[in-house]
């Protein structure tokens, strides 16, 4: 994954596409993906400037071929390039989600301590709510000081897509992929 910066309000398209963890809406422009929204995200959670709807659009299209990879287990690592938009500290925290393998978790301190700021946990626990491109940048492999998932952009308190040959994750992805609750 090559993470790139671009101004913020950079148009971008959108594609909708079904996955075991329901309908994720990808957003992008022409050189990186921006976001992954869940179908129940909370509207103005991540900055866009989405411009249309296109199904076809070359990183869209790459980016839920290499989902559907992901969820059928044959891919642990994703080649894409990424645009987060966010402060500075946010991109790095994101950034260090990128540094997590596959299978493995981190907690909220190790990835403070990992940016230099071993004192900012709280603030980690926030940015990683608000990661703009969960699944790809692993929001859920990061856990609280007691081992639980305890919160990321995608939501916790739902049970991990059953198994299921060809159309959902297989049983070592452990880890909860559920979307927000509604908008309060």
């Amino acid at each position: 994954m090559n993470p790139v910066q671009t101004p913020r309000q950079k148009p971008c398209f959108a594609k909708q596409i079904d996955t075991p963890v329901g309908r994720l809406r990808l957003v992008g422009d022409n050189e990186a993906l921006a976001a992954i929204l869940w179908e129940n995200d909370r509207p103005g959670r991540v900055p866009l400037n989405i411009v249309g709807e296109r199904p076809d659009h070359p990183v869209l299209v790459d980016t839920e071929r290499q989902l559907h990879d992901y969820f059928a287990g044959r891919r642990t690592v994703f080649e894409l390039q990424l645009d987060f938009r966010g402060t500075d500290f946010q991109r790095k925290v994101w950034q260090a989600l990128l540094t997590i393998p596959f299978g493995e978790t981190r907690s909220y301190a190790e990835i403070a301590r990992q940016i230099g700021q071993p004192t900012a946990v709280r603030a980690v626990g926030a940015a990683n709510g608000r990661n703009p491109i969960s699944i790809i940048a692993p929001c859920h492999r990061v856990i609280g000081s007691g081992g639980a998932l305890t919160g990321f952009a995608g939501g916790v308190g739902c049970e991990s897509p059953p198994a299921g040959p060809g159309t959902a994750a297989p049983a070592r992805h452990h880890l909860s992929f559920c979307p927000p609750p509604p908008p309060q």
